[in-house]
């Protein structure tokens, strides 16, 4: 039995660094160019690895650049073996301009759109075997359908980041334990019924027409989430910020993985919110994805 199966994207990121974001037909220039293994999927199931919980990414990666990518990935000691290659498709590519502590990101899914229900239907016993069930919305939403429904059938947890923000979200929320939006996506999320205020109003109110339990992430300002009728916040640790880019996959990859150990909701959010802010003291997704040492060690002294 796997403690962590990770269903989503297999990316190449296309990383450009700028002094600010152009404006709509304005040509800038860029101040460095970086290619790095990324796709959400990959990302969240590296920093679920490097807490040393067992980890199996599923997904499909293009013939183009799967030496490379699957090359790097195998290093995170990650478990592979069902990962499929796509003769015909390209790898997904994710094209990222980073400024001002803040990022923008276009997807090209490639292969990734080829994640099929006759895929996941092809993994069923690893789906019904694992601890936890993450997955992302980079893949068509009816194979996420479907796996989430193995997952809580054969009583594993499951944990959906809604990114990028799709109405279908709703569709799969009947199988999710755990949803952890960013500050867009919830209120997205939220405009389905209302709409949308302060993160705390808007989390009360749909805390009572869910069953999911919602978690927010929300960058500077930390994660909240609804514990006992109650909004908590568990505030972001200070760093230095060189690339937000992966900080929303660390959380979700740590959350996983603790809450595949057994940890308690608190405190695998906590140690979530800390191994995202450690994430963003590097350039490049996974570069900055702390290890189960570095993340203990910033616990411990209150980074």
């Amino acid at each position: 039995m796997s403690e962590v199966v990770v269903l989503g994207s297999l990316n190449l990121d296309i990383v450009v660094a700028s002094p600010r974001f152009p404006k709509a037909g304005e040509t800038i220039m860029g101040q460095d160019l970086a290619y790095f293994v990324g796709g959400k999927g990959a990302n969240q199931a590296v920093a679920a690895a490097r807490q040393g919980i067992s980890t199996i990414l599923l997904g499909k990666v293009g013939h183009d650049h799967a030496d490379q990518i699957l090359t790097t990935l195998a290093k995170e000691h990650l478990d592979l073996s069902h990962i499929h290659v796509e003769p015909d498709y390209p790898t997904g590519t994710a094209i990222i301009t980073q400024a001002h502590d803040d990022n923008t990101i276009i997807v090209v899914p490639g292969a990734n759109s080829q994640c099929d229900v006759s895929y996941v239907n092809n993994q069923q016993g690893l789906l019904t075997a694992t601890k936890v069930l993450l997955g992302q919305l980079e893949i068509p939403i009816e194979a996420l359908k479907t796996a989430f429904r193995l997952t809580k059938a054969a009583q594993g947890l499951t944990i959906l980041n809604p990114a990028p923000y799709r109405k279908e979200v709703l569709e799969l929320l009947a199988d999710v334990d755990y949803l952890t939006p960013n500050e867009t996506e919830f209120a997205e999320l939220v405009a389905h019924f209302r709409e949308p205020g302060d993160v705390e109003t808007d989390l009360l109110f749909l805390s009572d027409l869910l069953t999911t339990q919602l978690i927010v992430t929300r960058g500077a300002l930390g994660v909240s989430l609804v514990v006992n009728q109650q909004v908590k916040t568990i505030p972001a640790h200070k760093v230095t910020v060189q690339d937000t880019t992966g900080a929303g996959d660390t959380f979700n990859g740590i959350l996983a993985a603790y809450l595949a150990q057994g940890a308690d909701l608190l405190e695998a959010v906590e140690l979530a919110a800390i191994g995202a802010s450690l994430s963003v003291e590097k350039l490049g997704a996974q570069v900055g994805m702390p290890t189960k040492e570095l993340l203990d060690s910033a616990r411990k002294n209150g980074k």
